[in-house]
């Protein structure tokens, strides 16, 4: 098989991009995100079900798999830039390249906050469940099927789709400030409850954050639709 890169790498500074070969590059780099995504949406799944359950085992997984995450973004970003490099795309390319440049960067940072919340898990294991744990792993599954669906929005470059999405995001963060609420309450009743119930509001403020940045995605996909920066979470 002919390799992707080869044309682009042996042209000179003024050649003329082969279209092909960049709509070749273009969807390589796509599929890219795309598994990084369904990567990162596993990662959030299990985090808060490791929470929820105090599964230990489980939540070191998660931990040890956020490395993963890292070099698909890594890996992500190295063939956009190779594509930029030797492709020398202009226009709706170009920005369809940088925008999901920024798209790898966010899922990057919710595989970070999919981590913090593991690691929240493996320090709650000793503990009794505080109430609202239940609710915070199904705020949880409402986030990771969030990100899930706005990643999926990037295939079609689809707009309407992508907004609602975002929208879902306020679920999210109605669902955090009941959480937030009564562990307050609790830790107030009992200074018992206020290691425990900071770790529970730690990880709720993480799964708080993928919504967040899951909504940075699907502005990322009305930018790429209409040309538009649009904030879908003021």
């Amino acid at each position: 098989m002919d390799d992707p890169w080869a044309a682009g790498a042996n042209a000179g500074p003024s050649a003329a991009p082969s279209r092909p070969a960049l709509d070749r590059d273009e969807r390589d780099i796509k599929d890219h995100v795309l598994r990084m995504g369904a990567l990162v949406e596993a990662q959030i799944r299990s985090a808060v079900r490791a929470l929820r359950d105090r599964d230990t085992a489980l939540a070191d997984a998660v931990i040890a798999a956020d490395a993963g995450v890292n070099e698909a973004q890594r890996t992500t970003s190295e063939l956009i830039a190779m594509t930029i490099a030797t492709q020398q795309p202009v226009a709706r390319d170009l920005r369809f390249l940088l925008s999901l440049d920024h798209v790898t960067f966010e899922l990057e940072r919710i595989g970070d906050h999919a981590a913090g919340i593991a690691r929240q898990a493996r320090r709650l294991a000793g503990e009794p469940p505080l109430a609202r744990t239940a609710d915070l792993a199904g705020m949880g599954d409402l986030a990771a099927g969030l990100v899930a669906a706005v990643v999926r929005t990037i295939v079609d470059v689809d707009e309407e789709a992508a907004r609602r999405a975002a929208a879902q995001d306020d679920e999210i963060d109605r669902r955090y400030r009941e959480v937030f609420g009564e562990l307050l309450e609790l830790m107030r009743a009992d200074p018992a409850n206020v290691e425990p119930g900071a770790r529970v509001l730690l990880a709720a403020h993480f799964v708080e954050r993928i919504g967040d940045r899951a909504t940075n995605i699907a502005e990322d996909v009305v930018y790429l639709a209409t040309g538009r920066v649009e904030d879908l979470n003021p």
